[in-house]
């Protein structure tokens, strides 16, 4: 469990066009097998340690004709951003991913002491 101070709680938040791989002709839409795509955030403030990172599919185009294979995840989270990163695999076939992000994490205060 993460524990924070309340008076020194940051909550950020945004969305990310993935990729448009229908317009291309990408791998995620042509390809089979694994594949993934990875996108860099960047917070607009750090915070004081990693923060919690809870990441969703707000969009996607996925073709019907096959199997439905997803998965979204934050990686490699420190306290300026994080990598988002979308996978699919096997016959799967995407056209369109966006998705939305919350982080959750201590921020530093004008009262905490540095020793």
């Amino acid at each position: 469990m993460l524990r924070i101070s309340p008076h020194a709680v940051g909550v950020a938040n945004g969305s990310v066009l993935m990729f448009s791989a229908f317009d291309d002709g990408g791998p995620m839409w042509t390809g089979d097998g694994p594949r993934q795509e990875r996108r860099p955030v960047r917070f607009e403030q750090p915070f004081l340690a990693p923060p919690r990172v809870m990441v969703g599919l707000s969009m996607w185009d996925i073709a019907g004709s096959s199997n439905q294979r997803a998965d979204i995840a934050a990686e490699n989270v420190t306290e300026t951003g994080f990598e988002l990163v979308f996978r699919a695999w096997a016959d799967t076939h995407v056209a369109r991913v966006r998705a939305d992000w919350l982080a959750i994490g201590p921020l530093p205060h004008e009262d905490d002491w540095e020793v």
